[in-house]
């Protein structure tokens, strides 16, 4: 018996089919032409710059309806930035002046640029097209230039000149700077003087003698020193005595003999002292010396005042690890002191050696001694020299940024947690390792006319290594 198919869902398909194909006929309105064309065809800012004439050429890509203009002098009125355009017959902007609400005084400045976008508005009648332009400030990109490093190296690398003659048989331990000369202390024929760094710059070597008369007494009656502000320290090795005292003499006029400042023995302050000093004076020559004991057992502070002026030694239990290379140096105008020595991790400390962070032991080089933390056109580096203690050990010089964070501490926490923690520049002086591995870390900024930092000078020594001094610009932007 055949199976019977109802014909009434053949009819409704039927039917479905009808009305798909009506409607596929069905007519759109059709596009209209109209003269009213809103097409932007050249944009510029006409009042950039600080005296508000400076004409700023915009680049338009019409398939991304964007536009981008040349970087923004910092100094233009942006409460009232014109624009002028040709347009279209009959467009028109529908405003020609904005107010750009760059931020002032945040951390954009870190990345040296602000930038920010406002829809520019094509009107012809009814008709209208929008065009987003990016304005970007013109901030010069911060810190120093480390690709363009100006050496003038007498070390043991090869690729200066040779090292510099008082640098042999471990004769100078102790040297300075303060950018306008460098101190050499050392028991080299000739005996300690000053180079003039205007000199270096010109290959010149024409060593300032020191007067040393009175300069007696110690294991050595010469040993460290520090130059700051055009004011040359050198201190003698003691015994920590009354027979063998810590002598600290003082120079304005390397030619005039020298004033004794301080004759010290401090009270529990450790069996020698003289290895090591970190002058921590502001410009008015105030602040404090510190020395480290032989035995890394004792940090010896005493206050200065005016330069000359020595007072209340004290003697605080040294950090473990610190090594008779030890130094306590100032950050800025902070009561941060960086606190280094061959055998310990770079601290952050105050100014009784109490510490309260540390770097991890592989943060950086733990060999790095005599660190300084820096701040150079509105970056901030860490810097330091390593001591050549083991046959395996370089003497190299280390520069770390570290711009990010508000304060010291939470600028070494930041670097600290960081996976790369990479040096933005380094430069070896070789060596060779031995046991007399002292060493100095120094740094000068040189201003412009107008008080912004121009150069930052990097000054590195190490005993039997020589010295080297390293002029870096600041950086300069590309467009």
């Amino acid at each position: 018996m055949k199976k019977s198919i109802s014909k009434y869902p053949v009819m409704i398909l039927a039917l479905l089919v009808l009305l798909l194909a009506a409607s596929c006929q069905k007519k759109y309105p059709e596009n209209v032409e109209s003269s009213d064309e809103v097409v932007l065809k050249t944009i510029k800012i006409v009042n950039a710059g600080a005296n508000g004439n400076t004409v700023l050429e915009g680049t338009i890509d019409e398939n991304r309806k964007a536009i981008t203009f040349p970087r923004l002098d910092t100094m233009s009125d942006f409460n009232n930035i014109k624009f002028e355009a040709t347009m279209s017959d009959g467009a028109v902007l529908e405003t020609t002046s904005y107010q750009l609400d760059f931020k002032d005084g945040s951390d954009y400045f870190i990345d040296g640029k602000s930038s920010l976008t406002k829809v520019i508005k094509v009107v012809n009648s009814a008709r209208f097209r929008e065009y987003f332009a990016t304005l970007i400030l013109k901030i010069p990109p911060f810190g120093a230039d480390f690709g363009k490093p100006q050496i003038y190296d007498y070390t043991n690398n090869e690729l200066g000149n040779p090292i510099y003659p008082t640098f042999t048989g471990g004769s100078t331990r102790g040297s300075g700077f303060d950018g306008e000369h460098i101190l050499i202390v050392t028991r080299a024929s000739g005996g300690s003087h000053l180079l003039k760094v205007s000199d270096i710059r010109n290959n010149v070597i024409a060593p300032i003698p020191l007067n040393q008369a009175g300069v007696s007494g110690g294991t050595f009656a010469v040993n460290v020193g520090a130059q700051v502000n055009g004011h040359s320290y050198i201190a003698n090795l003691s015994g920590n005595s009354a027979g063998s005292p810590l002598k600290i003499y003082h120079w304005t006029t390397p030619s005039a003999a020298p004033q004794l400042i301080g004759s010290l023995v401090v009270p529990d302050g450790g069996v020698r002292l003289g290895d090591n000093m970190s002058a921590n004076l502001d410009n008015d020559g105030n602040g404090y010396f510190f020395f480290g004991d032989n035995a890394a057992t004792r940090v010896v502070r005493v206050k200065v005042t005016g330069y000359t002026q020595l007072s209340e030694p004290a003697a605080f239990v040294s950090a473990t690890g610190s090594s008779y290379t030890m130094s306590l140096n100032r950050v800025g105008n902070t009561p941060d002191y960086i606190y280094t020595g061959y055998d310990a991790p770079i601290r952050l400390a105050n100014e009784s050696a109490v510490v309260s962070y540390a770097l991890n032991d592989d943060a950086v080089p733990k060999k790095g001694s005599d660190a300084h933390v820096i701040t150079f056109n509105r970056e901030r580096y860490l810097i330091m020299t390593t001591a050549a203690r083991s046959g395996s050990d370089p003497v190299v010089l280390y520069v770390y940024d570290i711009t990010k964070g508000k304060t010291t501490r939470e600028a070494l926490e930041l670097f600290n947690g960081r996976p790369d923690k990479a040096a933005v520049y380094q430069y070896s002086l070789l060596g060779p390792a031995g046991p007399n591995c002292f060493l100095q870390t120094r740094w000068y900024i040189t201003k412009d006319g107008e008080g912004r930092d121009e150069k930052l000078t990097l000054y590195a020594a190490h005993t039997d290594a020589g010295f080297v001094m390293i002029d870096f610009p600041t950086k300069t932007s590309e467009d």
